[in-house]
């Protein structure tokens, strides 16, 4: 045996995936480099690890126990460079965060310093929708996470970062200048939504049936990104939060639309399970963002308020 450490986390990253395209783009590599780190890796056994059907790759019983065996290995390596930062004084481990979609415009900006102060910290950030951001908390796989919607029937505490305002959005090029607060205004609108389980879906919602407004979508995206192209490209509206629209508006790409309601107001928390035992990475993290939040809202920020 002759396998190496790129070779483990590589055919690790394959069984997490069940693809070797996906993994390839999770690890940054060519879809040919990692078919190649794949057949180096399985050539070095005398029992298939893998079976390809059509175009779908599947796992074999062997090749789950196999990943097993890597995964403790590349943890075991985790844990040297972490002993080896800590015994020369470092802090060091892993922060693992799950965030909402739109969080990845807010997240980075409150980790950047931290993590470039602490050389020994690997940052694991998920950034999904709040669905599946939820269910990492409730299991309990990640530090903490990032929402703008507390999530319900779950003992968590909280450190508030950022409001969140969410404003009715169309192209620069609509005439729709200006709205009243017409019911058959936002139910002849063509408007787009994001999919079940998003966190701005659930206040889009939320805030409709406040106001007693009945409206279909009239399309449905997966992500902030794409809802924003479809804005972009003319074929609705869409309530939106104004975090990721800068550059649009900026540009006279995008317009908000004044509508009496809004913007809606929530605002980004980050969360974690009560009564969880921190490490002493999250535990220094979240010390540095009780100091530093409104510096880097002040810093990063400041535009925000200007709407």
């Amino acid at each position: 045996m002759n396998y190496t450490l790129n070779q483990l986390q590589v055919f690790l990253k394959i069984v997490q995936t069940q693809s070797v395209t996906k993994a390839a783009e999770e690890l940054h590599l060519t879809q040919p480099a990692v078919s190649i780190q794949l057949k180096n890796f399985q050539d070095q056994f005398d029992i298939p690890l893998t079976e390809v059907i059509g175009r779908k790759i599947y796992i074999t019983d062997f090749g789950k126990e196999i990943a097993e065996a890597a995964e403790n290995i590349i943890n075991q390596v985790y844990a040297i460079n972490y002993k080896t930062s800590a015994y020369k004084g470092q802090l060091s481990g892993k922060l693992k965060i799950s965030i909402v979609s739109t969080g990845k415009y807010v997240m980075p900006y409150f980790l950047s310093e931290f993590i470039g102060k602490h050389a020994g910290i690997e940052l694991f950030m998920d950034v999904t929708n709040k669905s599946k951001v939820i269910e990492s908390l409730k299991h309990n796989e990640v530090d903490f996470a990032l929402v703008s919607v507390l999530p319900s029937g779950m003992e968590v505490e909280k450190l508030d970062l950022l409001q969140n305002k969410l404003f009715l959005v169309g192209n620069s090029k609509s005439k729709l200048k200006s709205l009243l607060p017409s019911k058959k205004i936002f139910e002849s609108l063509p408007l787009i939504f994001r999919e079940q389980g998003s966190g701005t879906r659930q206040t889009m919602e939320k805030f409709f049936e406040s106001h007693q407004i009945h409206v279909l979508p009239k399309m449905e995206l997966t992500s902030n990104e794409a809802v924003k192209q479809a804005l972009l490209a003319g074929l609705g509206y869409s309530i939106m939060p104004l975090i990721g629209i800068r550059n649009e508006l900026h540009n006279n790409e995008l317009q908000i639309i004044p509508v009496k309601g809004l913007p809606i107001k929530t605002t980004w928390r980050l969360i974690w399970l009560k009564g969880k035992n921190h490490s002493p990475v999250s535990t220094a993290f979240l010390s540095y963002l009780k100091a530093q939040k409104s510096k880097i809202i002040e810093d990063t920020f400041n535009w925000y308020e200007q709407y």
